[in-house]
C-alpha cells in the first residue's frame, strides 16, 4: 500500500499538517482528489494516526521537562498502574522497560515546585510505586513526534 508518492504525501503532512491538499497534490504530481483519496487511505488503515496542534509550552508556564523513573513494587509490571500513572495531566509520554520493572516518564510542568507536588500527591501515592528517580532536562535540542516513513520490504 504505501508507496513512494504516499511516503512523500506522509513527510509533506508531518511537517505541516494543516497544508491545504491542493498544495500538497502540486508538491507530489497529482490531482487534490487523488491526494485527498490517498489521505483518507492512510488514515483508514491507521498510517496516520491523527492530527494535533503543537502548543508552545512557555505561554502556558509549562517549560519544564522531567523524566521520573518509576519502579514498580510488582514483579512483570502492572497494566492499572501504566494507565494511572499516564492519566496524571503533567505526564506527556508513559514507558514500560525492560530489563526493571520500571516506567519511564515525561512529564511537563511549571518549576521544581509544581514537580514536586506532582510527585507527591499523584505519583507516590498510587498503589505499587515503589521508588522514583527524577530527572530535570536543562536544555532541549530536539523534540518531536515525527518519523522517518520509509517503504517497508
Amino acid at each position: 500500500m504505501i508507496d513512494e508518492i504516499s511516503l512523500q504525501i506522509i513527510r509533506i503532512l508531518q511537517k505541516k499538517a494543516r497544508i491545504p491538499n491542493v498544495e500538497v497534490a502540486r508538491k507530489v504530481g497529482m490531482a487534490p482528489s487523488a491526494v485527498l483519496e490517498r489521505i483518507r487511505k492512510l488514515e483508514k488503515l491507521g498510517i496516520i494516526d491523527g492530527y494535533e496542534v503543537r502548543l508552545n509550552p512557555a505561554h502556558f508556564g509549562r517549560e519544564m521537562v522531567a523524566f521520573v523513573s518509576v519502579r514498580s513494587n510488582r514483579s512483570g509490571g502492572d497494566d492499572v498502574l501504566g494507565r494511572r500513572l499516564a492519566a496524571i495531566p503533567a505526564v506527556q509520554e508513559v514507558h514500560y522497560l525492560s530489563g526493571e520493572d520500571a516506567y519511564l516518564l515525561k512529564l511537563r510542568v511549571g518549576g521544581t515546585g509544581e514537580l514536586g507536588q506532582v510527585l507527591r500527591e499523584q505519583i507516590a501515592p498510587l498503589e505499587g510505586i515503589g521508588a522514583t528517580l527524577t530527572r530535570i532536562a536543562l536544555t532541549t535540542y530536539k523534540e518531536t513526534f515525527q518519523i522517518s516513513p520509509e517503504i517497508p520490504a
